[in-house]
């Protein structure tokens, strides 16, 4: 008989994986809490204006690439993606400004204009020098196989080699020692981020990530990143996959200690050989009362994020597709995110106008303005008088980097906070990235793939390992789909 696999959620990592087990041979199905596919990777709609929810770019096309081309795409042909230049602009207080190229070149130029010295030119081509190093021994390593897997020969002399005192130490550290410039080091203790990380707890391991944006670039899809997801729907109902939407997962079945199937809350079972979770392991853990999956307390919570969709009645001059306006005191901003767990009274604020680069992300004459502070994973409602606290502050940020004010001329206003996204997308707290990359342990000794208790159950997406970001969930799915077995690759 085929085996049967059941998927925990239509995310990125749920996709990718039914998607390789199918070719592979299995019959796949997909529960979707949803209405519609993608996850936190998403779009939101309202009066032609059109917003991508979750990530603004991509990074490593090629494990894109990989996965289009097992259902017989061409991602570049089929996509068009675009790759940015530049790709932010930062913004320092009022008058400072510094325009972060994806050409070296550029880059270099850039550094030594904003800085008046070749010194932190040293450090940045010094700074990639590790990035390269940490990533060609994670893509032999840790990006395609379990953390705990034993070594295999032909990597010893990548392991041996590697980079140790950086790539395990802190990177706020790391960074400092490689810049100079107060500003110059905001940039570069930005990165963490990218996995809800603090600079200050994170390791330097992920100096890989500014290595890996400037070495293969950070790409835009023309409509919207929304668009790989529906590409990639595409290719699942070609080879069979069933999606069942608007089904809300009650519990994994088990027999003897191994999974045999879920049951929805609408009473429907489906029997499964494997079952995959694409949802956070923290929320199977809380599903199952603690039978399955891994707790996720708040401390070991990655960041959430406060929200504003904004619909504008107007065209912006000036800008670029990304900004962030750095807050003035990034410690203390962290120091409360993670430490006091509240909203930082001054918060760093990102801005993405898709539509600077792509008018059809917008109606004629409108933009359409995606505005994220950080904030704390917190299960906490907000009152609407605090959300209106927030708002307040990210336009005092906005404000004070002499960017416009998008809420005079807005069509409408669509906030989301953290409680918000934990009922939306079921991640404790509205934690983005599943466990915070904090330490070593918290980098390599992420929620495992396969659960620890049942049999037959797996994790798959940002919330496991190798982590989170878009490329990094493909790869997940490449690993878990390998242990379930019978996977296309």
């Amino acid at each position: 008989m085929t085996k049967q696999a059941v998927i925990i959620g239509a995310g990125l990592g749920g996709l990718a994986t039914a998607i390789r087990l199918a070719y592979g041979g299995w019959d796949v199905t997909v529960l979707e809490q949803g209405s519609r596919p993608g996850g936190k990777m998403n779009r939101f709609e309202r009066g032609g204006f059109k917003f991508d929810t979750g990530p603004s770019l991509i990074t490593l096309p090629h494990v894109f690439e990989r996965l289009f081309k097992l259902g017989g795409v061409d991602f570049h042909k089929i996509l068009s993606p675009v790759r940015l230049d530049p790709l932010f602009e930062y913004r320092f207080g009022s008058d400072a400004r510094f325009t972060y190229s994806s050409q070296l070149p550029d880059l270099t130029a850039e550094f030594e204009n904003f800085t008046g010295s070749t010194q932190d030119v040293d450090g940045l081509y010094r700074f990639l020098e590790l990035g390269a190093k940490l990533y060609n021994l994670s893509e032999k390593t840790f990006f395609d196989r379990p953390p705990m897997a034993k070594p295999r020969l032909k990597d010893l002399p990548l392991l041996l080699g590697a980079p140790k005192r950086h790539a395990w130490g802190n990177y706020k550290k790391a960074v400092h020692r490689y810049f100079k410039n107060p500003h110059i080091r905001q940039i570069f203790e930005r990165y963490p981020t990218y996995v809800g990380a603090s600079p200050k707890d994170a390791v330097g391991m992920l100096a890989l990530i500014p290595y890996m944006e400037l070495a293969f670039g950070g790409w835009y899809v023309p409509g919207g990143l929304y668009r790989i997801v529906e590409e990639l729907c595409e290719v699942a109902l070609r080879v069979g996959i069933r999606f069942e939407y608007s089904s809300t997962v009650a519990d994994i079945v088990t027999k003897s200690g191994s999974a045999t199937g879920v049951v929805t809350t609408a009473g429907s079972f489906f029997r499964a050989d494997a079952v995959i979770s694409n949802a956070d392991p923290g929320a199977i853990h809380r599903l199952t009362e603690g039978n399955a999956g891994r707790e996720l307390k708040p401390e070991q919570r990655s960041m959430s994020g406060f929200v504003m969709l904004i619909g504008l009645n107007k065209k912006l001059q000036g800008l670029r597709h990304h900004t962030v306006c750095f807050s003035d005191d990034y410690d203390r901003e962290f120091s409360q995110i993670f430490s006091e767990r509240k909203f930082p009274d001054d918060p760093t604020v990102y801005v993405n106008v898709p539509s600077i680069t792509d008018p059809s992300m917008a109606p004629v004459g409108g933009e359409s303005v995606f505005v994220m502070a950080n904030a704390p994973a917190d299960t906490a409602p907000w009152t609407p008088e605090f959300e209106a606290e927030a708002v307040r502050r990210v336009r005092e940020r906005l404000a004070k980097s002499g960017m416009p004010d998008f809420f005079v001329d807005a069509r409408f206003i669509d906030c989301w906070t953290p409680a918000w996204l934990e009922s939306e997308y079921s991640t404790p707290g509205g934690s983005i990235y599943g466990q915070v990359s904090h330490g070593w342990t918290g980098t390599v000794f992420r929620p495992s793939l396969k659960d620890r208790k049942i049999q037959n159950l797996f994790y798959v997406g940002g919330g496991t390992h190798p982590g989170g970001g878009t490329p990094t969930v493909l790869m997940s799915a490449e690993i878990v789909s390998e242990m379930v077995g019978g996977a296309a690759n």
